[in-house]
């Protein structure tokens, strides 16, 4: 028998990432499922645990973790709302600007709760960001396609920007292309960031996908990551969920706890 259970809550069950992670603390055997939140539901009680249609309803529930696989809309109130009552927060939901994570993480270090928002949960697609921070070094010049289903409401992805702000850690932000360039369509060239372009493909099939292109004189690199299913993004869940028990800030990007 395991003891001291990690006690989750479920916000965004229904969804396809939702229903996934629902069957992942089920089945495993450190987790424990105590609440779920979704809208307009017409049931109390799903998995034999409660289920509510507000956050303001779990006020009283006995939980650690809030899992959070909502939208990007009531993404930043609901992790506020995790925090201000004492749980700690594990976020899938992208979307969130850079001022409010900011004061996410200063609300969480004044509460001494962990928590994390992560951009992607799949370990490979971490591994990517990780690796594209180290081959700006070497090639500035550089352009990322990202590709998902036609469900997601945000673009560019969460995932996109992050490796751009990692990749801005070590790379001299400056134009790419020529100088005197002109989109006959505009936004051809993409979204930019810290001189850096962000193209967004949404279809139909896809999952979570990403390339990241880098050229030189003569050469050029390319690293791609491909969740094919949303299982992918089970181990990175199951990770935080763990991790937030062991610190006292949110962080920002699953890379935090590789080490951990």
């Amino acid at each position: 028998m395991i003891l001291n259970k990690i006690k989750v809550v479920v916000a965004g069950f229904r969804g396809k990432m939702g229903s996934t992670a629902v069957q992942m603390i089920l089945n495993a055997p450190n987790f424990e499922l105590v609440a779920l939140l979704g809208r307009k539901e017409e049931v109390s009680e799903a998995f034999d645990v409660p289920v509510f249609n507000r956050k303001e309803e779990l006020e009283n529930i006995e939980a650690d973790v809030w899992l959070d696989l909502t939208a990007p809309e009531v993404a930043y109130e609901n992790t506020y709302f995790a925090l201000e009552h004492g749980l700690r927060p594990v976020v899938g939901t992208t979307g969130f600007t850079e001022d409010e994570v900011a004061r996410l993480i200063k609300f969480s270090r004044e509460k001494e709760l962990g928590g994390l928002i992560a951009p992607n949960f799949a370990l490979g697609a971490v591994l990517l960001m990780q690796f594209s921070k180290q081959a700006v070094k070497y090639f500035p010049d550089v352009e990322i396609i990202e590709l998902h289903h036609d469900g997601k409401k945000d673009a560019p992805s969460g995932t996109a920007v992050k490796t751009a702000e990692l990749m801005a850690e070590e790379r001299l932000a400056h134009h790419q292309g020529a100088v005197d360039e002109k989109e006959s369509l505009v936004g051809a060239r993409g979204s930019v960031l810290e001189g850096m372009r962000i193209h967004s493909v949404r279809l139909p099939g896809l999952v979570a996908h990403q390339e990241v292109i880098f050229g030189s004189k003569g050469e050029g690199l390319t690293l791609r990551h491909d969740s094919y299913d949303r299982s992918s993004f089970m181990t990175g869940i199951a990770l935080g969920i763990r991790k937030v028990m062991t610190v006292s800030e949110l962080k920002y990007g699953l890379e935090h706890f590789f080490d951990l």
